[in-house]
């Protein structure tokens, strides 16, 4: 016998791996046993003692390297370990698997990488792999210094994701009902191509001024006013992130056309503008305000009901 408790030698591929990550630089979170999700109290739980004493921390800002830390997080429960990509200088590219309801033959993320790369001509340098739950993939680059990548959603393509700064990435050693995370590849942490940080660094675009309205009732201008701020404050999404909240924006407005309160024509200007100024095509934020408005127009609630 060890002498070891049994909760502990449970935990004991856990805490390896939350050490090994740390002794290579890279902060952990723990993350609920078999699961994908932090562990730790949410900001509206927060009590606000302790590491929260000074304001909520979140999972990004509780991370850590220290090992002690890390011995007593995962001395009595087998956490799985969670990497703060931010913090540790990493941008992972996330190769997900398609979905059981997505269309037979539809590409998954290694596949949509692989097509990317023959578009663009260019390669991928050997690196750091790990084989996820599901039969992904994680691809570790570091991240380009001075550069503060942030998460990002099938932007490169259908099924790749990536996580920096804002996220986080499940450590191997870790298991969820799918199965387990393990490293795939053993290769030294590669940089991350210039070309694919161009392609994940978000143009430089002057902070648009706020909207101001002159026609149509105090509500409706106030509306307007406010959703276009809505509509711009979402500029560092991806497109479809962007997308979906202009056209809650403009159906939140639309209701006041509907009401005769302020002319259609103002709202579409209002809006097209600040759905242009996040960098959506000007075609796509056209046809997506028309689909908006004329839905809520045709099903709008009589006032004196709503």
């Amino acid at each position: 016998m060890t002498g070891i408790p049994s909760a502990a030698l449970e935990c004991l591929p856990q805490l390896a791996s939350a050490l090994t990550a740390a002794e290579r630089g890279w902060p952990v979170i723990p993350l609920h046993p078999r699961s994908k999700r932090p562990a730790g109290h949410p900001e509206r739980a927060c009590p606000g003692t302790g590491r929260c004493a000074g304001g909520h921390r979140t999972p990004e800002e509780r991370a850590t390297t220290d090992p002690d830390l890390i011995h007593a997080a995962w001395a009595h429960r087998p956490y799985n370990v969670g990497i703060a990509t931010g913090p540790a200088g990493l941008l992972v590219v996330d190769l997900d698997m398609c979905k059981p309801e997505e269309p037979k033959g539809a590409p998954d993320g290694a596949t949509s990488l692989a097509a990317l790369c023959e578009r663009t001509g260019q390669g991928l340098p050997d690196t750091y792999r790990v084989r996820t739950a599901r039969g992904g993939e994680h691809l570790y680059f570091t991240a380009p210094p001075g550069v503060r990548l942030k998460n990002s959603a099938n932007r490169l393509g259908p099924h790749i994701d990536t996580r920096a700064w804002g996220g986080y990435v499940v450590a191997p050693g870790s298991t969820t009902p799918n199965g387990a995370y393990e490293a795939s590849h053993e290769s030294p942490v590669a940089e991350l191509p210039l070309w694919l940080s161009e392609l994940l660094t978000e143009p430089h675009r002057p902070t648009p001024a706020p909207v101001r309205v002159h026609d149509g009732t105090l509500a409706a201008r106030t509306a307007l006013e406010r959703e276009c701020a809505v509509i711009t404050s979402a500029s560092e999404g991806g497109p479809n992130g962007r997308n979906n909240t202009l056209h809650r924006s403009a159906c939140k407005v639309a209701r006041f056309v509907a009401w005769g309160d302020i002319p259609r024509h103002v709202v579409e200007q209002a809006i097209q503008g600040a759905g242009e100024a996040t960098g959506l095509p000007p075609a796509e934020c056209r046809t997506t305000i028309r689909s908006a408005l004329d839905w809520v127009i045709a099903h709008a609630t009589p006032r004196q009901a709503a």
